[in-house]
């Protein structure tokens, strides 16, 4: 088996599960070394081990490669994290309106999630860094987005289209955490709330029908702020009138989302039910911050599937040409 086939292999079965962001890095890191090593090294077990960028677990992993074995810990991820699972409506999706890189809180580059982006076999991928009041996420000023956007668009061609996007915090009064003029410039806006989680209901309802009612906004991300299990614990739900803000979301043609992370499950399946009934379209988002999990949108496909949500009121299931209508 090639080497760097099987350090990236168990990188993204590592993101998949949601391990540790420094395994599934280091592994990243030793496919990137290997492949730049020059051949006399690569064939020298005591250099190779030398390399700054090899580890002992990497090591072993292409050692037992090159001798043409498939390497133990691979076999072992392989049985333990779970496949992807197959949908008719994930076979619909066609992109994802919520990713992030190393730009703010994820673990690879621009280049390296276009890349992965095409390898699930996305028709576009938008990438959707943190805004600035996230500092715990490098949340990017409105300099440092104006120097992402045109590297993001770089990545498009051959039929893919990186999409150039922001998630927005939504502030405690319901602006937005950047530049109207800046976020004009952006194809895909997800606006979401990641502070003040226990705002009361009312205050609540009030901050998301606001941010929702901006002409810049797309995408309602995580709309409950929940955590149902994983590594960060549990979360409650973010309390808001859910028909208010959905409806809001309806009348402004404002997406609400599906996020595909196992660990959120947002919306809960009653606020599905609610915004059906509003009449609101949805995005099927991955929400990956590694490139192994932008294949979690089998999650939220099968989901919504099981909500019976419409795949013609998912924003992920349209093409390029409508979606970007749509988005404007």
């Amino acid at each position: 088996m090639d080497p760097v086939d099987a350090l990236l292999e168990i990188a993204s079965l590592l993101e998949r599960e949601r391990a540790s962001r420094y395994r599934a890095k280091a592994f990243r890191q030793a496919a990137a070394t290997f492949q730049d090593l020059p051949d006399d090294v690569r064939a020298d077990p005591n250099r190779l081990r030398a390399s700054r960028g090899i580890g002992e677990s990497t090591f072993a992993v292409i050692r037992q490669a090159q001798s043409g074995a498939v390497p133990d810990y691979l076999v072992e991820l392989r049985g333990e994290v779970e496949p992807e699972r197959t949908s008719v409506l994930r076979a619909k999706l066609r992109g994802d309106l919520h990713a992030h890189t190393d730009w703010s809180d994820g673990t690879t580059s621009i280049a390296v999630m276009a890349a992965a982006a095409r390898a699930q076999g996305h028709e576009y991928q938008a990438i959707t860094d943190h805004s600035p009041r996230l500092r715990v996420a490098r949340g990017l000023s409105a300099e440092r987005l104006r120097e992402q956007i045109p590297l993001v668009r770089a990545e498009s061609g051959e039929g893919f289209t990186m999409l150039a996007g922001i998630e927005v915090d939504i502030l405690d009064d319901g602006a937005l955490d950047q530049d109207d003029s800046l976020l004009g410039a952006l194809d895909i806006v997800v606006a979401s709330v990641h502070s003040k989680l226990r705002m009361d209901a009312r205050s609540m309802t009030k901050r998301m029908i606001a941010a929702v009612s901006h002409p810049r906004v797309n995408v309602l991300g995580h709309c409950t702020g929940r955590l149902v299990q994983g590594e960060r614990g549990t979360r409650p739900a973010s309390e808001f009138d859910a028909s208010a803000v959905f409806d809001a979301c309806a009348e402004h043609g404002v997406a609400v989302e599906i996020n595909s992370r196992p660990e959120r499950q947002d919306p809960p399946d009653e606020l599905i039910a609610i915004a059906l009934s509003a009449g609101c379209l949805f995005s099927i988002d991955s929400d990956a911050h590694a490139p192994g999990q932008l294949s979690l949108l089998d999650h939220g496909a099968e989901r919504a599937e099981r909500a019976g949500v419409p795949s013609a009121r998912i924003v992920t299931t349209w093409g390029l040409e409508r979606l970007l209508a749509w988005a404007e």
